[in-house]
């Protein structure tokens, strides 16, 4: 029986709960409820402000176990799968370039910077891909700060496609419109789709950053087709104030929530978790891998 008066006494007035809750996952704390209820009032509100699904993710995997019942079933199912394109003409048929964000392309604006467009136009491709699993600097604002850790989220966890506002996405799989929804913040989602896919354990797929035909083209509870139309790129006004992009994610698990949005960054220091929860979106891209680097 783990003794949780005393996880809880050493979880007071620390910085980084998320650690400490790893930590806890070894002594044999498995559930949440008998931890907050011996932690102090200022750590229970911390840990209770952030999502529970995330912190049940983290006991899990600190206590040997995959981040959400499935994961992996997930993984192997999609690594065998055979997605629709998401874009036509195809990206692997078609010129693209990796947009790392570290200072590998010193003259790249950033991709919330309108100066972006003119920069990758003059690149004369069709297509450009931002990096899954990159830590980026521009996410380290309070926008992507909770009140469990002083640790921003910074590691991206869809895959970028960049072209033009007003280009088509398909669906990559059958599906079923589980969330349509505008996340109106600066840097957000702008207009956003979360479709639910069947498999030996259900998933979900997000795409974010769309134009505003979304809510003309489908409607919560649709069910869609694989290389159905279900989008278009959206432009600055309606994709949260980005460059044309699609933001492309997988999750095995949507967590608690449940308003149609969802983490498109974690944190560094718990990406064994993240991986799992958003494994990599190139199990239904299928990107040569020589379009990520340089």
């Amino acid at each position: 029986m783990p003794d949780y008066t005393a996880i809880a006494a050493r979880l007071s007035g620390q910085p980084d709960l998320y650690a400490l809750l790893y930590q806890a996952a070894a002594e044999g704390v498995t559930e949440l409820a008998p931890l907050l209820a011996a932690c102090d009032a200022e750590v229970a509100a911390r840990l209770r402000s952030v999502d529970q699904g995330l912190l049940r993710a983290i006991l899990r995997v600190g206590a040997g176990h995959e981040a959400v019942q499935g994961a992996s079933e997930i993984v192997a199912h999609l690594a065998t799968a055979t997605p629709a394109p998401v874009f036509m003409p195809e990206i692997n048929a078609s010129r693209s370039i990796p947009l790392p964000t570290s200072g590998q392309r010193p003259d790249m604006p950033a991709f919330s910077d309108r100066a972006f467009d003119a920069w990758f136009t003059a690149q004369g491709v069709p297509y450009g891909i931002g990096l899954y699993g990159e830590n980026r600097s521009v996410y380290a604002t309070d926008q992507f700060a909770d009140k469990a850790s002083v640790e921003r989220r910074t590691v991206h966890l869809g895959i970028d496609v960049f072209a033009p506002a007003g280009t088509p996405v398909h669906a990559p799989f059958a599906g079923k419109v589980r969330h349509l929804t505008y996340n109106a913040d600066p840097l957000d989602y702008g207009h956003t789709l979360i479709l639910e896919h069947e498999g030996p354990v259900p998933f979900f797929t997000l795409y974010g950053h769309l134009g505003g035909s979304l809510p003309s083209l489908l409607q919560v509870g649709d069910t869609v087709t694989p290389g159905q139309l279900i989008a278009h790129l959206g432009d600055w006004h309606e994709n949260g104030g980005w460059a044309a992009h699609l933001h492309f994610q997988i999750m095995a698990s949507l967590l608690e929530q449940t308003k149609g949005n969802f983490f498109g960054v974690g944190h560094a220091g718990l990406w064994n978790v993240w991986s799992q929860i958003c494994p990599d979106p190139n199990l239904i891209l299928r990107l040569d891998p020589l379009r990520f680097a340089l």
